[in-house]
This record gives structure tokens, C-alpha cells and sequence, in this order.
């Protein structure tokens, strides 16, 4: 069958979708983007906040028309969406022929055979198992860069926090499976890896007793072909000195964090059930710049978070103001059902939380500016991305900046660049968030 798939949310999902497509084409279906070729749609979905669930919602109804106007004969739904709301899909939504939970989406092959018999399928498992290891993943990224999704679930339990509920506690995938696929990943041409997972730093903790992220850091350094390892979702408090030296260490490991902090009132994280204070967060990011001195920062903060005062806020403001993170994105508070903050009597109204929001931005906005400037004169390996249209200029990536959620740089030349190819390239201007520079003429030093 011809299967149009729709994948929304984070790139742990992505990963998740990725896995599906290649189950579905091993099974011999093909895939297209156009809706009226489709005789089958995917949409594995989001839920973690309200714009995302409403986004879901919404493209599931919008597929849910393919089914009375094109050829589509069966609407699958995967993800969290799914596994929250199965039952009101199922009742709300008819034309939804399967769906399918967060630890089942290895089960998709079967359940698009059973559907297409007419049956109205539903695949849960338990959500603290893990789905059987498979290859053939089909990347959806362009081949250059991919996601390796380390964990599973989470144990944190934060106040805000659906993520436990829907996707289970935290479990490590085994090392030897995950340098597998790696791998395989590295001789289908990838040549950036980024670690994901809920939190990425607690690794191994189920399965060896002990943080071993940096063993699989070392271990996924020795790959041939792999050119970036780059970490996200380190939860601050877990920063060990072992992984701060295996990161200085390890010429492929990106000098780039994504440590998300939510908060810097104590009172606020406390409420949050964060695990950090104002000065221990201090401490990590100070320490993590005196050891890795080129190190970029990316972090996520909420605004407006239930009972957040004025005085909160313009202590998260003076915080942001300090602490001059390279990456910076703002949340306003979504009150999720099923959540303790969902619960708290002290809501925020929404335009106050986007009138915070908004402040923290324009503050990093100008953060993000001078440190854009502050680059100029630089030379730094950049990953191609691809070339810009009718001009004689490529669009790339540094090491500080990850796809889809940072910044780009330009990169005027004439010369012959393919998707995925590093060059060295001297920052010649900055604009806004990206920069701008030249290919470097190594030999004129």
C-alpha cells in the first residue's frame, strides 16, 4: 500500500515513526506525501502540551476527510495522543481504524494487516517494557544526521509532567544495542548522532547501576564514519565530573549542552518538584564553562508556572540576564490534566504567562545577538545542510547549534558541497540568531 505518515511532536518520537516506516517497508508498502495518493495515513502523535495536543487533534480530523474524499481506506493513530486518550479517539473519532500505544509501535505492521481486513484494532502493551529491537529504520532527516533515542520513560515525576503516565519509568536500552545501531546508522551514511531520551544523563542507571553515559559516549567515539556525538535533555543535577571530562575528552562529542532547568526561583522549582536550587544551577553552569570553555548552552524555562509571583519572574529575568545561555526557549505553563500543577488553585492568567514569555524572549533575543557577534573572526567545522536556492551559498550548522531548534550558518562559496559534508568556514558577520562566512583557505595562514 501507498502510506502517507504524519509525525508530530519531539525527536524521540520521530525516532518512534522512523522505526514504523521501516517495519511497514520491510513489509513491502511504500510511502508518499501526496494525500490523494494515500491508501493508508499514519499519524503518530503528541500530547505533552496543549498546543501540541490541539495539533494532534486536529491533523487526526484533517486525515479523518482523506477517508471520504481520496483513496485512503485505513487511519492509524500512534504516540502519546493515543496513549491517553485512546478510548475518546476511538469513540469521538470513527474513522480512526487502529491505534496504537507508546510501547506497541513495533506491532505496526500487523496492526495495518489487521485493519485492512476490517477490523478495528487496539494495540497497548505495557508501558514499562520495551519495544523488540529491529533494523531498517528509515530516516526521515535526510541521511546526514539522526536521532539515537538512549532511553525510554522517565522517573522524575515533575509537578507539569505527563511523560511518566504516557511513556512508562525510565529504562535504558543496552548498550550493545544501541552501538548496533549506531552502526548501522554510521554506514547508511549518518554522520552526526545526537543522544535523546526524557533525560539523557541518568543512562544505564536501571540496567548497570551506575551512570554510564560516558562509557557509551566512548564507545559510540570509535564508530568510523561518525563526525558529531551531541547530547540533549541532561537534567543539571546529574552532570557528573565523569561526563564533563568525557565530553572534553572526546574530540567527536560536541562542546554543546541542552540542560533543561524550567526555573531559577527556589520557591518555583520547588513547586515544579525539580531537583535543583538557584545556586546549584549556578554552580553546574559555571563549572561546565570553566572546564569546557567553548561549551554552547541550550536550555527550556516555563513562564507562568502556578503561583509564579512578579517577583519570580524578574528573579528568572536577572537569572537569564547572568547566566547569558547561548540557546534559549520559553514555554508558557500548560495546565495538563492528570498533573499535581493542574491542581494548584494559584493559575496564572494566560495572557500574564505570554506577557512573561515574551519579556524572557526579547531579553535572550538580545543575549543571543551578542553572542552571534561575539563569534565574528571565528573558524569552525560546519555540517552542509543543503544549498540556497539561485545563489552561489550553502546553508550549514556548527557545533553550537542543533537541527530543527538552533540557529543556521550561511556559507557564501561557488564550490561543490553535498548534504552532509564538513568544511571549515571563517565567520565573517552575524545576523539575528545565524551567521554568516566563508569557506577557510587553510592554506593561507
Amino acid at each position: 500500500m501507498k502510506i502517507l505518515c504524519v509525525s508530530l511532536g519531539c525527536d524521540k518520537n520521530l525516532v518512534d515513526t522512523e522505526r514504523m516506516l521501516g517495519l511497514l517497508g520491510r513489509d513491502g508498502h511504500t510511502f508518499t506525501d501526496d494525500e490523494a495518493e494515500a491508501e493508508a495515513v499514519l499519524v503518530n502523535t503528541c500530547c505533552f502540551i496543549g498546543d501540541a495536543k490541539e495539533e494532534s487533534i486536529n491533523t487526526i480530523l484533517e486525515m479523518a476527510e482523506l477517508k471520504k474524499t481520496a483513496r485512503c481506506r485505513v487511519l492509524l493513530v500512534a504516540g502519546c495522543l493515543a496513549q491517553r486518550y485512546k478510548e475518546e479517539i476511538l469513540t469521538e473519532i470513527p474513522e480512526v481504524d487502529a491505534i496504537i500505544g507508546t510501547s506497541s509501535y513495533d506491532a505496526i505492521a500487523q496492526v495495518l494487516d489487521q485493519a485492512l481486513k476490517g477490523e478495528s484494532v487496539s494495540c497497548f502493551r505495557d508501558i514499562n517494557g520495551l519495544p523488540a529491537p529491529q533494523e531498517g529504520r528509515m530516516l526521515t532527516t535526510g541521511g546526514h544526521y539522526a536521532f539515537l533515542k538512549i532511553a525510554e520513560g522517565c522517573d522524575k515525576h515533575c509537578t507539569y509532567c505527563i511523560i511518566p503516565s504516557l511513556r512508562g519509568s525510565y529504562r535504558s536500552v543496552p548498550v550493545e544495542q544501541l552501538v548496533a545501531e549506531a552502526e548501522d546508522l554510521a554506514e547508511k551514511g549518518v554522520r552526526e548522532l545526537i543522544l535523546v531520551a526524557q533525560e539523557t544523563t541518568v543512562y544505564g542507571t536501571d540496567l548497570y547501576g551506575r551512570k554510564a553515559l560516558p562509557e557509551l559516549l566512548e564507545r559510540l567515539a570509535r564508530i568510523p564514519g561518525l563526525y558529531w556525538l551531541r547530547l540533549q535533555y541532561c537534567y543539571p543535577e546529574e552532570i557528573t565530573e565523569e561526563l564533563i571530562e568525557t565530553i572534553r575528552r572526546e574530540e567527536k562529542i560536541c562542546h554543546y549542552l541542552d540542560i533543561p532547568i524550567q526555573h531559577a526561583s527556589d520557591r518555583i522549582l520547588k513547586r515544579m518538584g525539580r531537583r535543583t536550587s538557584k545556586a546549584q544551577l549556578k554552580e553546574i553552569i559555571k563549572k561546565l564553562r570553566r572546564e569546557i570553555p567553548d561549551i554552547a548552552l541550550r536550555t527550556t524555562l516555563i513562564s507562568g508556572f502556578p503561583g509564579e509571583t512578579g517577583e519570580d519572574h524578574q528573579e528568572l529575568l536577572e537569572f537569564v540576564d547572568e547566566m547569558e545561555f547561548e540557546r534559549l526557549g520559553v514555554f508558557a505553563y500548560s495546565a495538563e490534566e492528570d498533573t499535581p500543577a493542574a491542581t494548584f488553585s494559584d493559575q496564572i492568567p494566560d495572557q500574564v504567562k505570554e506577557e512573561r514569555r515574551n519579556e524572557l524572549m526579547e531579553l535572550q533575543q538580545e543575549i543571543a545577538f551578542e553572542r552571534s557577534e561575539a563569534q565574528v573572526g571565528r573558524v569552525l567545522d560546519v555540517m552542509i545542510e543543503g544549498k540556497v536556492a539561485d545563489e552561489p551559498a550553502y546553508v550549514g550548522r556548527t557545533y553550537m547549534d542543533a537541527p530543527g531548534v538552533d540557529g543556521y550558518i550561511f556559507v557564501n562559496s561557488g564550490e561543490l558541497f553535498l548534504s552532509g559534508d564538513f568544511v571549515r568556514v571563517r565567520v565573517t558577520g552575524a545576523a539575528e540568531y545565524d551567521l554568516i562566512g566563508e569557506v577557510y583557505d587553510e592554506s593561507a595562514k
